[in-house]
């Protein structure tokens, strides 16, 4: 029987072709959006790291022509400003960070590790910046006054980048960078030395990949010695976004007393204040518009391809009505003629998706897109391998019905 499908599907190749190349092409079309669609589903599920609740985030625009160019005066401004945070009594905790959670923008280095290329995501932030928002220490510590005067830089990384990097072995006081290393954003100064590992950090929220993280002290020059703002080289630059947990039932006017107090400090600059739980609203909706329009592209496309299908398996049928009248008058049964359409069409769907799978394995294999995890594919290629047999057994479904209403005296007008 398969045999005889085979030879069936041969000797309409022509026809049989253009099907089968229109399914491999909706199958690359639906993997790919399956495949996204699984990996922001299992992004969303992984925990953030961090709380947002009651988080305000300050905007501070210090009007300097580009991030290199700040001098002392600036830094001395930007450690007054955390100063005065701590004047509040409705502010539990404050931190600066040169770019906050949910915030647009990146910063990322890289370095050779071992024979391979390494490339993290940069955090700079100040020493409040863990119980501001809760990061969890899961091995080492958080940096503090005891990094203070250090030859090294502290840094903490995150989990996924520990199990990358050590894997079993240990990994705090080991050195992940330093100044013989030519890659990143520039020469260290020092040792880039690991003192701690949390437990998660995802900068860009819910859509923010498995990558790595390391979370550098960020240090202002003029600090009073052995403060947690002693000066550190490298990471000296003033903190463009200041953080600030209120307490509970602190109310939105108290924004124009915090606001009147910074520019107090810092007359020449500017600052816009919002809070974490809105930014990160306006990020969601800004990441998921286009995968709706990506989804909707897709809808359409596969919408276009069943009805195309349905078109022509319906115009096939009624090409066949000899052949099919000719089956029944030998004694075929309904159901074999019904088995015979369906099997024909799953023949040549399986054709186009092995076509289709070799082309998909390829973006795993070869590792193409580094950040998505093997499982992702692996989900994807299922579901999307299952969707297509589901689309065209459907599509040929009616058309096979059909095929079992040709009675076998109609065969005899083409005599």
């Amino acid at each position: 029987m398969i045999r005889h499908v085979f030879k069936l599907i041969w000797n309409r190749k022509r026809t049989n072709f253009l099907m089968m190349a229109e399914i491999f092409v909706a199958f690359l079309v639906l993997f790919a959006v399956v495949a996204l669609g699984v990996y922001t589903a299992d992004n969303w599920r992984r925990p953030l790291g961090y709380s947002i609740d009651r988080v305000w985030v300050v905007h501070v625009d210090m009007k300097q022509a580009s991030d290199d160019s700040f001098d002392e005066a600036q830094q001395e401004t930007a450690r007054q400003l955390l100063l005065a945070l701590r004047e509040f009594p409705e502010i539990e905790a404050s931190a600066g960070t040169m770019l906050a959670p949910y915030e647009f923008g990146s910063s990322s280095s890289a370095y050779d590790w071992r024979g391979r290329r390494i490339e993290y995501g940069v955090a700079e932030v100040t020493d409040g910046f863990k119980d501001l928002l809760g990061l969890q220490i899961v091995e080492g510590r958080w940096f503090g006054p005891e990094d203070d005067g250090q030859t090294y830089e502290p840094v903490v990384i995150n989990r996924d980048m520990r199990m990358d990097l050590f894997g079993d072995g240990p990994a705090i006081g080991q050195n992940i960078a330093n100044e013989r290393d030519p890659g990143g954003d520039g020469p260290a100064p020092r040792d880039r030395r690991v003192v701690g590992v949390a437990a998660d950090y995802r900068e860009d929220g819910e859509f923010d990949g498995t990558r790595h993280y390391g979370i550098f002290r960020k240090t202002m020059a003029g600090a009073t010695p052995g403060s947690s703002d002693a000066p550190s080289r490298g990471r000296d630059r003033p903190p463009r976004t200041l953080l600030v947990k209120v307490s509970p039932g602190t109310t939105a006017a108290f924004e124009e007393r915090l606001l009147r107090r910074l520019q107090a400090a810092a007359p020449d600059w500017s600052f816009e204040v919002t809070t974490l739980a809105a930014m990160r609203d306006s990020f969601i909706r800004l990441a998921v518009a286009p995968l709706i329009a990506v989804g909707l592209v897709a809808g359409f496309l596969m919408l276009m391809v069943a009805l195309g299908l349905l078109g022509v398996l319906w115009q096939n049928v009624t090409q066949r009505t000899r052949e099919m009248g000719l089956r029944r008058a030998k004694g075929a049964a309904r159901i074999n003629v019904q088995r015979q359409i369906l099997g024909e069409i799953a023949v040549m769907t399986t054709l186009a998706l092995t076509a289709g799978v070799l082309v998909a394995i390829q973006f795993p294999l070869l590792d193409i897109i580094y950040f998505v995890e093997p499982h992702v594919y692996a989900i994807g290629l299922a579901l999307s391998i299952a969707a297509i047999y589901l689309l065209t057994l459907a599509c040929a479904w009616y058309p096979s019905r059909m095929a079992t209403r040709v009675e076998p005296a109609e065969a005899l007008r083409y005599e």
